[in-house]
C-alpha cells in the first residue's frame, strides 16, 4: 500500500507568544509536528505493520525549520520525506496550499491520504477535505478508528459526530481520512529510528518543479485575506456585589444598563 501523510509544522502550544504589531512572536520557543498530523503518521506506521509491504511517504510546505519536523517523521517510522519550499509560497491561503500539496501528490501514486483533523495555530480544518477533492478521491473527516478488510482493499471507518460516532462500511481505496485524537497513540522516536533517519534524505520540490508561476501563486488569489490579528481583550476583573437583595439587585440593574448597555 502507498501512503501518503501530510503534516505542518506548529509552534509549540505550550509556547508563551506575543505580539509585535499584527504578528505573533514567540523568540526562542520551539516548533512541533501539529499534534493531529502525528495520529495521521501513526496511524500510517501501524498500517505498515500490518502490511510490511507498504510505504510511507510524508509530505510538508513550509520555511527551513521544517526540516527538523520532517526528520522526526522519518525518525518515527516514515520511509520517505519531501519538503515543499519555496518563497513564492509565503502568505496563501488554505485553498492555495491544498492545491500546491495536490500537485506535488499527484507525482506519485497513493492508496490512501492522511491528514489531521486540523492544524492547532489556525484551526481551520480545510486542507484535508479540500486536498481530497483536488485529487478527487473521497474523504471521511475527524476519523477515530480505521479497520481494514483482509486484503486491505476496503475499510470500516468509524468517525466523530455531534453526540456520538457513526461507521462507514466497505470503503474502497484509495480515500483521504482527517485523523481525530483517540484514533491512536503516537509514538516516540527511537534511538534506532532516529540513527535511521540521518541517512535518509528529505526531497525538496520548489515551484518552478510543479510547474507552478508567480502569477498564480499571487497571495492576491488567496479565497481568504487576513484583516487583522491581535490578542483577545483582557477580561475586566469581576465585581462583588454586596448588601442586602435589594440593594444587590438595584446595583446589578444599574451595571446591566449603564455599563454593559445589554438593555
Amino acid at each position: 500500500m502507498k501512503i501518503i501523510v501530510c503534516i505542518k509544522q506548529v509552534l509549540d502550544t505550550g509556547a508563551k507568544i506575543e505580539m509585535q504589531g499584527e504578528k505573533v512572536v514567540a523568540s526562542g520557543s520551539p516548533f512541533i509536528m501539529n499534534p493531529y498530523d502525528e495520529f495521521a503518521l501513526e496511524e500510517a506506521i501501524r498500517i505498515k505493520s500490518a502490511l510490511p509491504d507498504s510505504d510511507i511517504t510524508v509530505f510538508s510546505l513550509g520555511p527551513e525549520s521544517v526540516k527538523e519536523t520532517l526528520k522526526r517523521a522519518l525518525a518515527m517510522g516514515a520511509d520517505h520525506a519531501i519538503h515543499i519550499l519555496d518563497p513564492l509560497f509565503d502568505g496563501l491561503d488554505n485553498s492555495l496550499i491544498a492545491k500546491i500539496l495536490a500537485k506535488a501528490i499527484q507525482k506519485n501514486s497513493f492508496d490512501l491520504v492522511l491528514c489531521g483533523r486540523q492544524a492547532v495555530d489556525d484551526d481551520m480544518a480545510q486542507v484535508g477535505p479540500a486536498l481530497a477533492v483536488l485529487l478527487e478521491i473521497p474523504f471521511i473527516t475527524i476519523v477515530t478508528k480505521i479497520q481494514f478488510s483482509e486484503n486491505f482493499q476496503t475499510a470500516d471507518i468509524t468517525r466523530q459526530i455531534e453526540g456520538g460516532s457513526e461507521i462507514q462500511k466497505n470503503r474502497s481505496l484509495p480515500f483521504l481520512v482527517t485523523c481525530q485524537k483517540g484514533l491512536n497513540e503516537p509514538r516516540f522516536p527511537s534511538l534506532k529510528g532516529i540513527m535511521a533517519a540521518k541517512k535518509k534524505e528529505i526531497q525538496k520540490i520548489s515551484a518552478s518543479d510543479l510547474q507552478l508561476d508567480a502569477k498564480f501563486l499571487d497571495p492576491h488569489n488567496n479565497k481568504l485575506q487576513e484583516i487583522k490579528l491581535s490578542l483577545p481583550p483582557e477580561r475586566k476583573k469581576g465585581t462583588i456585589l454586596e448588601g442586602a437583595d435589594e440593594d444587590i439587585t438595584k446595583q446589578l440593574v444599574a451595571i446591566i444598563r449603564e455599563e454593559e448597555k445589554i438593555v
